[in-house]
């Protein structure tokens, strides 16, 4: 009995950005793609969530294809979450960071928030399954995902590649959520929770080893291949360490991928792009000068009004001690005085504060004080961001060896 080697895997960017749309429909030069035979082009299928199916006639034309894979991406995007961008410039420009508006344009180059693209296959270029089941096995699993998890993932086009070392089919989709708002954005995980994914480990942290993200995937993968087993295809499994449905270089791959990915999320999630350390370091700036300001006043209004008071407490001390000569009257009547004035000061302390808030709040004095906190900000965040991402970047040269030509050999077997 013949058996095939079910490959699944994911990406959104590779070593020269995202992935684009328009290498799946074919829609770029072909003449600078070896590893594409052009005789065989009119064999490929396409597929978009507006168009439907288009297949290129004999001479290579596609007739029903007005729009390119891109365009309909864009358009979706429009379509689907435009009121939240918008809504989200709005509140950028009413907080006057104007440097963080971005277009529609932005948010499909974004890593974070183009759709997806994940590639499938049966067999290598050594022997696959015929590619009318295969494609008969996909489009089956599409629709099954579009069923459970519609509401929360949109398939937005796929396409069988026929000209290529191995039959196999790019798809693209885009997982999206409430963004806080009640309007759709772009949002993996919070998606994936909502349709009740959890973490391999709940009681764990997430982390590159434990996310919701590795729990989708593992489930659309027992779809695949489950629906390849209900028409009669025998998936070849090598289980290692216990994992079953997980060809052994696939699982290779796979946790190469979830390293890469991971530590490429921490980089975009959890540190700051060079774009932003601006306007970080000024907010950063304008917090830190009214808590200085804070510490500094009461601090002042505290050590000065102790200092004034010790010292006249001090000449009340020497003035009235016994030795002196003079009259005890006039020792009574200073040592009064005296009183008083500690009196006085003790309760002045409310109008030395203001007046110290006032000089250091007076615009010369806090923009130069702004300007060198702000200076000495920036430096420390870039120096920071950039010993983590070195940090980072080195622990994944040897992985990006393996994954930089991931994709391409991918689609040569």
């Amino acid at each position: 009995m013949k058996k095939v080697r079910a490959t699944r895997h994911n990406g959104r960017k590779g070593k020269e950005g995202i992935f684009k749309a328009g290498h799946n429909d074919r829609s770029f030069d072909l003449d600078n793609a070896d590893h594409i035979d052009r005789d065989r082009c009119f064999m490929n299928v396409y597929w978009d969530c507006y168009q439907g199916f288009n297949i290129a006639d004999e001479n290579g034309n596609r007739p029903e294809r007005k729009y390119n894979f891109d365009e309909i991406e864009r358009v979706f995007y429009e379509n689907k979450f435009l009121d939240s961008i918008d809504a989200q410039n709005e509140r950028h420009r009413k907080s006057r960071h104007t440097e963080r508006i971005r277009e529609v344009e932005a948010i499909l180059k974004d890593p974070k928030t183009c759709p997806e693209e994940t590639i499938y296959q049966l067999g290598t270029k050594d022997g696959h399954e015929d590619p009318a089941l295969f494609t008969k096995v996909v489009a089956e699993l599409i629709q099954e995902i579009e069923k459970l998890y519609g509401s929360n993932i949109k398939i937005l086009d796929w396409a069988l590649h026929m000209d290529e070392g191995t039959p196999h089919i790019h798809e693209r989709h885009v997982f999206f959520a409430d963004d806080n708002y009640g309007m759709s954005f772009p949002k993996q995980d919070k998606a994936l929770e909502v349709l009740g994914f959890e973490r391999p480990d709940p009681a764990k942290k997430q982390s590159k080893h434990n996310n919701r993200k590795m729990a989708f995937d593992a489930k659309i993968r027992s779809l695949f291949i489950g629906i390849a087993e209900k028409h009669g295809i025998t998936i070849e499994e090598v289980p290692l360490e216990g994992k079953t449905h997980l060809e052994k270089n696939d699982f290779i791959i796979a946790k190469q991928h979830e390293e890469i990915a991971a530590n490429a999320a921490y980089i975009e999630n959890q540190l700051l792009k060079i774009s932003d350390i601006d306007a970080l370091a000024d907010d950063v700036a304008e917090k830190a000068y009214e808590k200085a300001c804070e510490v500094v006043t009461d601090t002042v209004k505290e050590e000065t009004v102790k200092s004034d008071i010790e010292i006249i407490s001090a000449y009340q001390k020497w003035f009235t001690a016994p030795e002196r000569k003079n009259s005890q009257e006039h020792k009574t009547l200073v040592k009064k005085v005296l009183d008083v004035i500690i009196d006085k000061l003790a309760c002045n302390k409310a109008i030395l504060l203001e007046r110290v808030i006032s000089v250091l709040n007076s615009p010369d004095v806090k923009s130069k004080n702004k300007t060198e906190i702000i200076k000495t900000a920036k430096e420390s965040l870039l120096a920071r961001l950039q010993q983590t991402k070195s940090e980072v970047n080195r622990s994944n040269s040897s992985k990006n060896i393996i994954s930089k030509n991931k994709r391409k050999d991918m689609e040569e077997r």
